[in-house]
């Protein structure tokens, strides 16, 4: 599993190497004018002309040094958070997509949304770029004080005595602050759920006339974590409004403090000048380091979030690697259930699908028929009992060879926001006379003449009929070409003549392994099928070739009659 912490340097480690040392350049530019004010005062107390001549020169190279540091350190800064947080992210995304379907399916995607937008963001605020400032403030603070020994180590023991009451005061609120960044975190997650939710249902909403409930659901989530963020700013105006009296206070004794030195002829005015300068490169890093570290520390927070659910997927990880299935797929006594504690989806199936062969799977809503599909694509192996392909055990089996021999088209079909021919493809090349034969097959030649393969279909799907959407899946699953095609309601959205027509040229391929659910009981097509397995309450209730099940007069029999 990759490090998503070695994900921000990786091939980025000069460009931010050269960004730390711009920035330290910049910071000793600035305590440069401390001294600089420190001279021209002097200079104006007892120079000479020249001597400020001198200082002139000096102040125009620091003020040209200054501005050339500042743009190169903002352009290779920027160059550095961009190949930063591209590697970050496409590495967390890789990392998602690696998962097994299992573990994703027990996760909610808004926990994925939130960390490829707010949590980057936080962490790229506050991670790197907080990494970045917190180097440039300890920079600050030991360069500011080493220059202010070099003037006077009283002056600096009195500075250093007096900043103990806000190093105090920043650690306190830095933890503060530490806690409601988490908490937001969390908010923002929660919040986003709740908007994807509410948008996904938009439909329902509207058709049952709920607008007023969803936005008060949508208020109640937007309040949550609006008033959570107004916490963090108040901690933040407190600990900002107690910096600023506490450093003017400050300042004010640095200055009284230098004034008496200065009278007693310890140090000139210059120096004192001097010190009042510094104090805010030695202020400046009290009120923000501590804020600084709890934040980033955050933010590492939401990296070892992404890091577990990511280590979720190794439990399920299989290593035996399937090439074919010659002996087909058999269900051995097995159970499962969606939860641990619930109710059995699943009783004691006994199947076996042999190569080659089709099958439907028929039964009322509810009786387990998508969830043998589901089993056999590993989306869930926490059942008991054995699922064997080829006399190897499913949890055994490598997902990546797993997924190269089976294909499944299902009721609800994702579209790309892309061209018909990208959505039948999924952005792989193919030869154009497997695509045409797909095509074909799924009876999406129609479509095609009328609007083109390059027509584009919008986001999920939203330009196309359910039909059509439904067609493009079919084409997709059958361009892959696998062993075994398992459909799930796969025609329901299309009209009879095409759903008989799409179903028969797959019925027609021979050596393909066909699991089909279907609602349909329809006498035409499900004697086209070698098998009918007819669920009950998560079992097998009876299994058998069309005729033979109508002979029986049982359930299946019963089905028919009334319809499901």
């Amino acid at each position: 599993m990759k490090n998503l912490r070695k994900s921000f340097f990786r091939g980025n480690q000069i460009l931010f190497i050269l960004t730390v040392l711009f920035g330290i350049l910049g910071i000793g530019i600035s305590i440069a004018f401390a001294y600089l004010l420190q001279r021209l005062l002097d200079v104006a107390n007892t120079g000479t002309i020249d001597e400020l001549k001198k200082l002139i020169l000096f102040s125009l190279i620091i003020f040209a040094a200054l501005f050339l540091v500042e743009m190169l350190l903002k352009r290779i800064k920027a160059a550095f958070l961009k190949k930063a947080m591209l590697q970050y992210k496409n590495d967390a995304f890789e990392m998602i997509t690696k998962k097994g379907i299992s573990s994703f399916a027990s996760e909610t995607t808004s926990s994925y949304l939130s960390i490829l937008t707010n949590d980057a963001t936080y962490i790229e605020d506050n991670y790197l770029v907080g990494l970045i400032a917190s180097i440039a403030q300890l920079t600050s603070f030991f360069g500011a004080l080493a220059l202010m020994i070099y003037y006077n180590w009283m002056m600096t023991l009195a500075v250093i005595l007096s900043c103990s009451i806000p190093i105090g005061l920043s650690i306190i609120f830095g933890k503060k602050l530490q806690i409601l960044e988490k908490e937001i975190s969390k908010k923002n997650e929660n919040f986003m759920g709740k908007v994807k939710d509410l948008l996904s249902g938009f439909f329902i909403i509207k058709s049952f006339q709920a607008e007023n409930t969803a936005i008060k659901l949508f208020d109640n989530e937007n309040e949550e974590l609006e008033s959570e963020k107004e916490n963090r700013k108040n901690t933040e105006g407190t600990i900002n409004a107690i910096s600023s009296v506490l450093s003017g206070a400050l300042q004010i004794a640095v200055f009284v403090v230098g004034a008496f030195l200065a009278i007693k002829g310890d140090i000139t005015v210059g120096v004192v000048l001097a010190f009042v300068q510094l104090m805010n490169n030695i202020m400046e890093p009290i009120q923000t380091l501590p804020a600084l570290f709890a934040k980033r520390k955050a933010a590492s927070g939401l990296i070892d979030k992404m890091e577990g659910y990511a280590k979720s997927n190794e439990e399920e990880v299989g290593t035996l690697e399937l090439k074919n299935i010659n002996n087909g797929i058999k269900f051995e006594d097995v159970s499962f259930s969606y939860n641990d504690d619930g109710e059995l989806a699943l009783k004691d199936i006994n199947l076996n699908f042999e190569k080659g062969k089709s099958y439907a799977v028929v039964g009322e809503s509810g009786s387990g028929k998508s969830t043998i599909l589901r089993l056999i694509m590993r989306g869930y192996l926490n059942y008991t009992g054995d699922i064997k392909l080829d006399e190897k055990e499913l949890k055994d089996v490598d997902s990546t060879s797993l997924y190269n021999l089976l294909s499944i088209v299902q009721q609800d079909v994702f579209i790309f926001n892309s061209t018909i021919k990208d959505n039948i493809t999924l952005y792989k090349n193919f030869d154009e006379d497997k695509i045409n034969k797909a095509i074909e097959l799924a009876g999406l030649r129609k479509l095609i003449a009328n609007k083109g393969i390059d027509f584009n279909c919008g986001e999920n799907g939203v330009n196309l009929s359910g039909g059509e959407r439904q067609r493009i899946s079919i084409a997709r699953s059958l361009l892959k070409n696998t062993e075994v095609l398992l459909m799930d309601e796969a025609t329901s959205a299309l009209d009879a003549e095409t759903s008989k027509a799409v179903l028969d040229q797959i019925l027609s391929l021979d050596e393909l392994t066909r699991i089909v659910i279907t609602h349909s009981l329809k006498k035409e097509e499900l004697k086209k099928f070698d098998e009918i397995i007819v669920m009950r309450n998560g079992m097998v209730q009876e299994k058998g070739s069309y005729e033979e099940l109508v002979e029986k007069k049982d359930y299946f029999y019963s089905l028919c009659n009334i319809g499901i």
